[in-house]
């Protein structure tokens, strides 16, 4: 059989090294495998995940912005703890679903669904990560007060605990599983508190509580967003509970709660703040656009999960951005604490 420059097969030059027809074997480097399944480790642990770990930051920000020493290397200690528990929690949990993952469109390429890593392998990993989580509050006994050291290592384990309630049994409950997903985030705000010595706020705890519910709620209705006309309920059970309009309402109610929480907490520093007009206020801007566009989004299906949408969507990254930045320079400007 000729080629298309009337060349047979056997007129072709070898490989430098190899046989004709062969690739030489120094054609792709050896450690291409190791790679490959260096990548599907670090996918398994969903380290993209780990911006969650922002709501540990969340009150040692504020407390800093509050003339508080805080404790960074604690703190740090915290986030990693919360990180690498969290991924240990993702791989038990892709090791249960992996029957229903492989009817998703997205899930189904996960390593443990798609057979990239075997079910062994991922136990393993998940030992391996829970053992990391355990030196990084080891790690915290060392930088930090002993009572410091152990609520920042309670509220991890605590986290574990219910993140391992949620896989097992929440998750198939209506509510339940959306409060269980809530109390890991309000969790994560505990920890960090504590690894920095300070007291969280009402006013931010009720926050935590209702923005977590609202990306929750907005994650399942996301999910059936993405899969009209399919049954969504193959790779999430509750969904066969949950209807549109519940969910559309769940997602409208949590998302004003998070709003009104946070206009509250605006209005209780109107007296620090107040020059001409509330200073403050003007991060009810870029929180409103951020929370609205969240929802046009999901509604549209053009995302299915908040977390991508945050890592995905530029609009809502500006907001992000914007409500930072504005926060931060008020109580610069204002030289008063938050």
């Amino acid at each position: 059989m000729h080629d298309t420059q009337g060349h047979t097969a056997a007129d072709m030059p070898p490989e430098r090294g190899g046989v004709p027809g062969r690739a030489s074997p120094h054609s792709s480097p050896p450690s291409g495998p190791q790679r490959s399944a260096f990548r599907n480790y670090l996918k398994l642990a969903r380290l993209h995940q780990w911006g969650k770990g922002v709501f540990v930051l969340v009150g040692p920000v504020y407390g800093a912005v509050d003339g508080s020493a805080i404790n960074w290397g604690a703190v740090g200690l915290a986030f990693l703890g919360f990180g690498l528990g969290s991924s240990a929690c993702y791989v038990v949990n892709d090791i249960r679903d992996r029957e229903a993952d492989k009817n998703h469109p997205r899930k189904c390429r996960r390593p443990v669904a798609s057979g990239a890593i075997s079910v062994g392998a991922a136990w393993v990993f998940a030992a391996v990560l829970l053992l990391g989580t355990a030196g990084a509050v080891g790690g915290l006994l060392a930088v930090a007060p002993g009572a410091a050291a152990m609520w920042t290592g309670l509220a991890i384990l605590a986290y574990i605990a219910n993140v391992t309630a949620y896989t097992y049994l929440f998750k198939h409950h209506i509510i339940a599983d959306v409060v269980s997903l809530a109390i890991g985030f309000v969790l994560r705000v505990l920890g960090g508190c504590a690894a920095a010595g300070i007291e969280p706020s009402t006013w931010l705890l009720n926050c935590t509580l209702f923005v977590s519910m609202f990306l929750a709620f907005a994650k399942r209705l996301g999910e059936r967003r993405t899969r009209e006309g399919g049954d969504v309920s193959r790779s999430r059970a509750v969904q066969s509970v949950y209807t549109d309009d519940l969910l559309r309402m769940s997602v409208v109610v949590t998302g004003v709660a998070a709003l009104v929480t946070y206009a509250g907490y605006v209005q209780a520093r109107s007296g620090l703040y107040t020059v001409g007009f509330n200073l403050l206020w003007l991060t009810m801007l870029p929180a409103t656009y951020g929370l609205l566009r969240c929802i046009v989004l999901v509604e549209r299906g053009d995302y299915d999960d908040p977390t991508e949408l945050a890592i995905g969507d530029r609009a809502f990254q500006v907001a992000g951005v914007a409500f930072v930045a504005v926060t931060i320079a008020i109580a610069f400007i204002a030289d008063r604490p938050l």
